[in-house]
């Protein structure tokens, strides 16, 4: 018989209840187009119907080996290993919901969602439970640095955390650190700026309110080029910034009014690049504004940021952790991992942010970072 013609008559013995013939002429059907995986999921589906869960699970196996990342199917998958009770069934939901797509789903398929998320959530805190218990001793060692590093680990194992690595648009030197945010003691001036907080915060209200103060847009490129992650904010005023340093000109229009600020900036490792750096701005993002998910040019270089005007609950994510920020705490971060921010409220939020040398870079690395993107300036002007 055709294989059209198995699949017609399947069809007819599906609708006069013959679901044994039906089952039958499917895997006929089937067998005869091995590149066609839905043929095998309906051949599952109709072995669960008649009670078969075994069955049904060989063929979405081999449904799955012609389309190994079918949401659909990996869905049957768990399914049908819940109801074998296999210890297989909760990293099978954990793999078909890592396939869940994104927008509403059809009712019956959310049930078998929502169930499978229960399940797997369940299973991921017993495991947590387990290999917390297993690492115990280990940990109690730990100084809050390693504690903290540990406990990343065990996220990324159970999937609660990925890894997220420097991936610059432009410019990347090799084997330097990453971190999402770098360790305060690598920064011993970071006291220093803190402590300048209500200092720094007082020029900003200057500059803020002077006659000729410049403020712009933080993103502005010409739309034809390739930068689709800016695209929502390009010449956006919802972010905008005061620039005291700008790609390495000084903005004497609002430098003006910072003199201890800038005179603060000058104890602090900035790059000096040609065209390029040092950079120093106030940010201001406005009530209601995301900034989306983006990564930075350079990761030569580090970005510190100090909080002045904060309403509770803006937050800022790199990687996988999301710290809130909060007035006069400042933190450096690599802005060539990916991150993004928010400002929920309905009032201004405003950041001091300036760059700074990555740590691992010795002097001659720094002279050489400069000669090269001091040579292609033009190339980040983000």
């Amino acid at each position: 018989m055709a294989t059209g013609g198995a699949a017609n008559e399947a069809e007819l013995a599906i609708a006069k209840g013959d679901l044994g013939r039906a089952v039958a002429l499917l895997s006929e059907a089937a067998e005869a187009q091995p590149g066609d995986g839905t043929l095998w999921m309906k051949v599952a589906a109709l072995h669960r119907a008649t009670g078969d869960p075994q069955a049904a699970l060989e063929a979405i196996h081999r449904a799955l080996a012609i389309t190994p990342l079918d949401f659909t199917m990996l869905l049957m998958r768990a399914s049908l290993l819940q109801r074998l009770d296999s210890p297989e069934a909760p990293q099978a939901w954990g793999n078909a919901l890592a396939q869940k797509p994104a927008g509403e789903l059809p009712g019956q398929v959310a049930t078998a969602v929502a169930e499978g998320e229960k399940h797997y959530a369940t299973w991921l805190d017993k495991r947590e439970q387990s290999l917390i218990a297993k690492m115990a001793t280990a940990e109690s060692a730990a100084d809050d640095g390693e504690r903290r590093r540990i406990e990343r680990f065990r996220n990324n194992v159970l999937g609660r955390t990925k890894a997220f690595h420097s991936t610059p648009t432009h410019f990347h030197f090799p084997e330097l650190t990453e971190r999402e945010f770098h360790p305060r003691g690598l920064f011993p001036f970071l006291d220093d700026l803190e402590a300048a907080t209500d200092t720094i915060a007082d020029e900003l209200k200057a500059v803020m309110t002077a006659e000729r103060a410049e403020l712009v847009p933080y993103i502005q490129y010409d739309e034809h080029l390739p930068l689709a992650q800016w695209k929502p904010l390009n010449r956006n005023p919802d972010w905008t910034a005061i620039h005291l340093w700008r790609n390495g000109q000084l903005v004497e229009a609002n430098a003006r009014h910072c003199p201890r600020t800038l005179e603060l900036l000058k104890a602090f490792p900035q790059p000096q690049i040609a065209g390029s750096g040092p950079n120093a701005m106030f940010s201001l993002l406005a009530p209601g504004t995301a900034i989306p998910p983006h990564v930075g040019v350079n990761n030569a270089r580090l970005v510190c940021h100090l909080p002045l005007i904060v309403p509770e609950g803006c937050w800022f994510r790199v990687g996988a952790e999301t710290r809130f920020w909060k007035r006069g705490e400042a933190f450096v971060f690599d802005d060539t991992i990916e991150h993004e921010a928010l400002n929920p409220t309905g009032d201004l939020r405003v950041v001091f942010i300036f760059d700074l040398w990555h740590p691992d870079l010795s002097d001659t690395e720094r002279a050489a970072v400069a000669a090269l993107i001091g040579s292609q300036s033009a190339a980040c002007a983000l």
